[in-house]
């Protein structure tokens, strides 16, 4: 559990930071190396990595939207009403879902990349 909450916060606060100067994908190489030294098996490692990616863009995203009353993502959402139904929470979820999916499998990745030594 340790290990979980440690690579929870070490993926969310890394990625954060280094998301700022660099692609949206550097989540999948964060998760990759924290999961590569941080030892959990390969479930926990994908979980910690989905769970802070998917929190951390789920509320980015909604501090970035409620900064300007949330007007692009309600037109986004209302773009892509087959698979929002015009929802912005849901919006939200699939934009966190993505990154949590790309992190997780970088995670999963770096576990198993860890375990060949």
């Amino acid at each position: 559990m340790k290990n979980f909450l440690l690579s929870i916060i070490l993926t969310s606060i890394v990625s954060l930071l280094l998301q700022l100067f660099l692609p949206w994908w550097i989540i999948a190489v964060v998760a990759f190396v924290v999961a590569y030294f941080i030892k959990q098996n390969s479930i926990m490692a994908f979980l910690s990595a989905f769970t802070a990616i998917f929190l951390l863009w789920t509320i980015y995203a909604y501090m970035l939207s409620s900064a300007n009353d949330n007007i692009l993502v309600a037109k986004v959402a209302e773009l892509m009403k087959a698979l929002t139904k015009g929802s912005t929470t849901t919006l939200y979820l699939i934009t966190g879902m993505v990154g949590g999916l790309v992190a997780g499998f970088g995670a999963l990745t770096g576990s198993l990349a860890g375990k060949l030594k």
